[in-house]
């Protein structure tokens, strides 16, 4: 409490003594975003770009894919918060100066996301396609359901999402493998890591890919990996598009390697009309929306992370632009 008796008195010297916020994005309403901040922060110094204000109170900014240069005219700059999931945005920028950099720990994000990959694994699991597919021809065709049980999926990637994808599908009573570049641990999922990439592979029947946008990660996804998989298996993409080699998904979706494939994240969106993509009957498009922030549940984090600051405190849910997560 008295951290938040220093920050409120702080609020009262007026707004260039605190600093600014500075709202960023073309996809998400900063009228939201205002009014659930200024619920926790009433004296909120609130700025939406372009309506920057002197330059020089600007302390915070809370963004979603700034373009280039857009950090440059702030020399007291002392808080990035990401508005998304992926903050390959940030990296490599030669205008963002060295300050903290936090990604939101947001339940609503996580609930959406969850919801997305349970939605598109169930979609498999109950063989949904192929009764779409005999709707169409009008034809009553029976598949007897698998236990799910006996039904495996692995999640490339364990990190803060893919790890709460890969315990809600164990907890829904799929057979869940999960791997990562480290060594992780999440109760009833097998975990592999490292190494054992293509062991983890050749086990699952239906791929999620859950990996964040890195150097490392750029195209990782490849034939190779489609290769490893049981023929026919099920491919779903809610990460970042350029994590898959897409001529490599497509070569494999048109010879059967991969059955089917669920994509919400493309190299370039929006996907172009004369992508193979629109043609195949396999695959089910998405426009980038598997999870999006939500400010009722975030805007707690951005608060406390301001007050951190304030304080002289390190904010929470650091991230590195360098390495990427």
């Amino acid at each position: 409490m008295q951290n938040l008796q220093g920050e409120e008195g702080l609020t009262n010297g007026g707004a260039n003594a605190e600093g600014a916020l500075l709202f960023y994005s073309e996809f998400d309403d900063p009228g939201e975003w205002r009014d659930v901040l200024k619920s926790e922060l009433p004296s909120l110094d609130f700025r939406v770009y372009p309506e920057v204000g002197n330059p020089e109170d600007v302390r915070y900014v809370l963004a979603w894919k700034p373009f280039p240069g857009f950090f440059e005219p702030f020399p007291n700059l002392s808080l990035v918060v990401n508005l998304g999931a992926g903050i390959d945005s940030l990296a490599g920028r030669a205008d963002l100066p060295d300050v903290p950099i936090a990604r939101l720990s947001d339940d609503g994000m996580i609930a959406l996301m969850k919801s997305y990959v349970l939605f598109s694994v169930i979609r498999y699991a109950r063989d949904i396609p192929d009764f779409e597919q005999a709707k169409r021809l009008s034809e009553w065709r029976y598949i007897h359901p698998r236990p799910l049980h006996r039904i495996k999926v692995g999640v490339l990637g364990l990190g803060h999402l893919g790890s709460a994808v890969a315990s809600a599908l164990a907890n829904l009573g799929f057979s869940v493998h999960g791997w990562d570049h480290v060594e992780k641990s999440i109760a009833g999922v097998e975990c592999h890591f490292g190494e054992a990439r293509d062991d983890f592979l050749s086990k699952v029947e239906i791929l999620v890919n859950m990996l964040p946008l890195t150097t490392d990660t750029k195209g990782l996804i490849d034939a190779s990996v489609f290769g490893a998989l049981p023929k026919g298996a099920k491919f779903i993409n809610a990460s970042r598009g350029p994590v898959v080699d897409e001529p490599a998904l497509v070569e494999a979706l048109r010879s059967g390697q991969i059955g089917g494939a669920t994509l919400d994240v493309f190299w370039t969106e929006p996907l172009p009309a004369d992508h193979p993509f629109w043609q195949m009957e396999n695959v089910l498009i998405t426009p980038h929306l598997a999870s999006i922030t939500v400010p009722e549940t975030a805007a707690r984090d951005v608060a406390e992370n301001i007050r951190r600051v304030r304080n002289g405190h390190e904010p929470l849910h650091l991230v590195n632009p360098s390495r990427g997560y």
